[in-house]
């Protein structure tokens, strides 16, 4: 009876030995840094489950744990119970290894799971609770400080066959939710249909290399959560919401969460930012062809909100506009798309680039065409004042200054005056393309600019001789600067053909100028060049009289012209030519240099 007695108490025993088979494994629900917590969620998750365990771990902390079962019903339980918000969201399998004495339910061996062994020296559990117990305040040194709590340490993974058991046990819907995850992060660029091929694999390994992951091409539950969790997470900050814009016949994912509408004014609607996001976005809609989509791409360059600096691309049926500076960041793309042009305009702090590389491509991918709607441009009524000087209420960016130049060579070399360049980040003339100083001379106070694209001018510069004092002239320059869409002629005499003081590569005029004519040519009366209007100069605090103006010689400067390589033409004529043709000639050969910062 002794000997049967000893036989049913062993098999007793063997019988609460958690002994780890092969193809079983636990759900990891939490772990804890001290025991008397772990013990208080065990006992909290006991209530709850009936097969709940607590072990201390390798790592010095204290988890808690159901089962175990046999691998592939713990897949299938661990997606099931977390769908349910019954255990945290970054539960996931274990195969015990990490498991020494265990503490929960107490009473039971204290056996490692892993190694059916027992773990050396491990007291009891109720030991254990009363080792680790909270001591009265009296039993602490009174000057001794609390210490620093210690960094949670990484938690154990489970086992690849674990995680390919859990992933055979994922839905429909949970396998596309990945795809869309790593497609919202930039990992994956196929079709969201669930099925894990070589492509979506890739898209694993390149996530778990970008998240210090051994790279398995298979996820571990605890990576698969992380991933959708934080892909969630977005979700929510940003608050998307598929729009569809019917005044516009534009449908695209917001970020509602950053921005809200504002007001139509045709060919935008306009979304502000919100809550100090930063944020704004322009939906762009209107009838329009080829042509309208070239008057698009030049007038959007001129608005405050896209910086000057940035890549540009148009071909026959689209554009792309990128600008940066140190205060904003801008992208906008339009279209033809059915007789209309259909864009957006997306701007941003340039502080906020990692947030918006997971916005635009969302807002990008999503953009489509509806139909043939498209703003009506008497949607909301245009003033005057935003026709003259705004887009759509969007301000116009503007130079710093503008002032004027000429044509000198068929190769479109320009010659202006040294003040419109001075201080300059960008000098663009004729308003679009840019040019940049390829000579200047602080003696006479002249530059040279050759433009970055060839340009074709409809008339270049011929110098003619010295004229005779008190003989006719004229100035063509723009006066108002970029205001007007030409230069303008100013009439004046040739006062003398030295300066004050005698300077033989100055000529005086009497004529009123303004800035903006600054750089421009003076005409005799059969158009040839007779100087440069300089700005005034230093008169050692004397005031002259008003209309007293001076330009640089045409000796002077075509000295100047031949020294660089160029060959100036020169005009002979002594005939006075038609007003109209006068007006031409002058036009033509007169450039609007304009300074950016």
């Amino acid at each position: 009876m002794r000997v049967l007695g000893l036989v049913v108490g062993l098999c007793a025993l063997l019988m609460a030995l958690p002994v780890m088979a092969q193809d079983k494994s636990w759900l990891q629900i939490e772990a804890q840094p001290n025991l008397n917590t772990a013990m208080d969620r065990a006992r909290a998750y006991a209530a709850l489950f009936p097969d709940v365990e607590g072990y201390r771990l390798r790592n010095g902390w204290y988890g808690i744990a159901l089962g175990p079962t046999p691998t592939d019903a713990a897949a299938a339980r661990l997606l099931d119970l977390r769908r349910q918000n019954l255990i945290p969201a970054d539960s996931y399998l274990a195969d015990g290894a990490s498991y020494t004495e265990r503490f929960w339910p107490v009473g039971q061996d204290n056996t490692n799971p892993a190694t059916t062994e027992p773990a050396a020296e491990a007291p009891p559990a109720t030991e254990m609770i009363q080792t680790e117990a909270i001591q009265p305040e009296a039993a602490q040194p009174a000057a001794q400080p609390a210490p620093e709590p210690a960094p949670e340490p990484a938690l154990p993974e489970e086992t690849l066959a674990a995680s390919k058991a859990a992933e055979a046990a994922l839905t429909a819907d949970d396998r596309e939710l990945l795809q869309q995850a790593l497609k919202w992060y930039g990992f994956y660029d196929g079709k969201l249909d669930g099925s894990f091929g070589r492509g979506t694999r890739a898209s694993f390994a390149a996530w778990q290399e970008a998240n210090d992951y051994e790279q398995t091409g298979i996820l571990s539950s605890g990576q698969r959560n992380k991933l959708t969790s934080t892909y969630a997470a977005d979700q929510a900050e940003f608050g998307f919401e598929a729009v569809t814009e019917a005044e516009s016949g534009i449908a695209i994912t917001l970020p509602m969460s950053l921005i809200q509408f504002d007001h139509y004014e045709p060919p935008f609607v306009h979304y502000a930012d919100k809550a100090g996001s930063g944020l704004k976005v322009l939906l762009i809609s209107e009838p329009g062809g080829k042509a309208a989509l070239k008057g698009l791409y030049d007038i959007l360059q001129t608005l405050e909100i896209m910086p000057a600096n940035g890549d540009r691309t148009l071909d026959d049926s689209s554009f792309t506009l990128r600008g940066r500076n140190d205060q904003i960041e801008t992208l906008a793309y339009a279209a033809v798309a059915g007789g209309n042009i259909k864009g957006y305009l997306i701007s941003w702090n340039p502080a906020d680039a990692d947030r918006m590389a997971r916005i635009l491509p969302v807002m990008q991918a999503s953009f489509r065409s509806l139909g043939d709607q498209a703003l009506d441009p008497g949607l909301v009524p245009l003033t005057e004042a935003v026709k003259r000087g705004l887009l759509a209420g969007l301000d116009v960016r503007h130079p710093k200054f503008s002032r004027s130049g000429f044509f000198v060579s068929p190769q479109g070399v320009i010659l202006t005056a040294l003040q419109a360049v001075d201080g300059c980040g960008r000098i663009v003339v004729e308003r679009a393309t840019e040019a940049r100083v390829t000579y200047t001379d602080a003696s006479l106070g002249i530059a040279l600019l050759t433009p970055v694209t060839p340009m074709a001018p409809r008339a270049v510069a011929s110098f003619a001789p010295q004229g005779r004092t008190g003989a006719k002239v004229a100035l063509s320059g723009y006066s108002y600067e970029d205001k007007l869409p030409a230069p303008v002629i100013t009439p004046g005499l040739l006062e003398d053909t030295t300066g004050l003081n005698g300077e033989a590569n100055l000529t005086r005029l009497s004529l009123s100028a303004l800035p903006g004519d600054i750089g421009g040519p003076v005409l005799d009366p059969a158009g040839g060049v007779l100087g440069m209007l300089l700005p005034p100069g230093e008169t050692s605090g004397k005031q002259l009289p008003d209309g007293v103006a001076f330009a640089a010689s045409a000796n002077a400067l075509m000295a100047a012209l031949v020294a660089q390589g160029l060959a100036p033409a020169q005009s002979n004529s002594p005939n006075t030519v038609t007003p109209d043709a006068f007006a031409t000639m002058a036009r033509d050969m007169t450039v609007l240099v304009s300074c950016w910062e």
